[in-house]
């Protein structure tokens, strides 16, 4: 994680809940879900009437934001089950706790602005493939912004959870080649 000092000289902390491991999926894996992502059907991320850079398709449920709400999405499907049991051990989770499954594509310049995600999800667990990425993170503090980054080499997950999750906003910086991730979401408990 790439962090800022203190005035002291000390490190800054990584945001409480949030783990990485940087090789979850070996090289083979990566390949192997990489050609089958390049034929997924794909349609370009919306938001409000606006489309972003990265396309996405989504399954188990989705968040549609014309409408304020989660809906059914198709099923997760088999090809993505092995990552989805790795996903959900990396996290302390079975598999049947994995609401959502969203594989995005990133094509140059593509990234994901300042955000938290939906609150109707819970836990994060996100897998990158291809090229590497850099997630950064923030905070309002009283005085500005407390602000930290990661960098997501391919085959690297990483878990949002307590406060990475809730009190952290994250943005990916925009790509300078091609990137997969797939990100797994869980239903927030209420």
């Amino acid at each position: 994680m790439t962090s800022q000092t203190d005035l002291f000289g000390a490190p800054a902390q990584e945001p409480a809940g949030l783990r990485l491991d940087p090789a979850l999926i070996d090289a083979d894996e990566q390949s192997a879900l990489v050609a089958v992502f390049a034929e997924l059907p794909f349609a370009p991320f919306e938001f409000h009437g606006w489309q972003g850079a990265r396309r996405v398709v989504s399954y188990g449920s989705l968040y549609d934001f014309t409408r304020g709400r989660l809906e059914a999405a198709e099923p997760i499907p088999p090809f993505l089950h092995p990552l989805a049991d790795r996903a959900a051990g990396f996290a302390g989770l079975k598999r049947d706790a994995l609401a959502q499954a969203l594989v995005t594509e990133y094509q140059p310049g593509a990234g994901i602005g300042w955000h938290r995600d939906r609150p109707q999800y819970g836990q994060i667990i996100g897998i990158s493939f291809g090229a590497p990425a850099r997630i950064r993170f923030r905070r309002r503090t009283a005085s500005g912004w407390e602000r930290r980054a990661l960098d997501l080499p391919s085959g690297s997950a990483y878990l949002l959870d307590g406060s990475a999750r809730w009190d952290w906003e994250h943005s990916i910086a925009p790509m300078a080649a091609l990137r997969y991730s797939v990100t797994f979401r869980t239903l927030r408990e209420t």
